[in-house]
């Protein structure tokens, strides 16, 4: 694998984690997890910003956030008991749909 997608795919896990956290420290008032929170968005974003030398803004910005939608809803469903229902489920596939679009057929996407 390219080491701009395990950039990438780190940069994901640390949005997910500083997500996470966003719930957890109830609208900051908590310190450990807005600090998390702080710390999570900093890293994540820089390691963003670092597959931006080999990739599109557009591309990495569409699987940053798609692949972040879908963990985090998974996250919010698994940890927080947060439900989805029938049209959330959709329209997270879709999301999804599209950024496997993106990554198996697109020529913007490098590979």
């Amino acid at each position: 694998m390219p080491t701009h997608y395990i950039t990438l795919i780190a940069a994901i896990l640390f949005e997910i984690v500083a997500t996470s956290a966003l719930n957890a420290s109830q609208q900051f008032t908590r310190l450990w997890p807005s600090v998390i929170v702080v710390i999570g968005y900093c890293a994540s974003f820089y390691l963003l910003s670092m597959t931006l030398k080999v990739m599109p803004v557009g591309v990495v910005y569409a699987i940053w956030s798609g692949v972040g939608i879908v963990l985090v809803a998974g996250v919010g469903l698994v940890l927080f008991g947060q439900k989805l229902d029938l049209a959330a489920i959709i329209g997270i596939s879709l999301i999804l749909a599209g950024v496997l679009v993106i990554n198996l057929f697109s020529s913007s996407s490098t590979h």
